[in-house]
């Protein structure tokens, strides 16, 4: 699982702790690397998943990309 989002950002933070203390494997990706980023807003700026999250102005952090491929924001569900 990779799980996009920033040490900024208080929900990935939450994320990462709820993971983390389910013993649930994870990947972080940092969108404060500009690699990240850019791989991150191919998502964004595609994905129909976002247009709620860009329509209000959002970023869509965190943001989950399953080992099956799906993509999702509900992280309390992958703990």
């Amino acid at each position: 699982m990779l799980v996009y989002g920033s040490k900024q950002c208080p929900d990935t933070m939450e994320c990462l702790s709820c993971l983390a203390g389910a013993g649930t494997p994870y990947e972080f990706r940092d969108i404060a690397e500009l690699p990240v980023l850019k791989e991150f807003l191919r998502y964004r700026d595609t994905l129909p998943l976002f247009d709620a999250v860009r329509e209000r102005g959002g970023v869509g952090i965190p943001f989950i990309v399953q080992d099956n491929g799906q993509f999702t924001f509900e992280w309390a569900e992958q703990g």
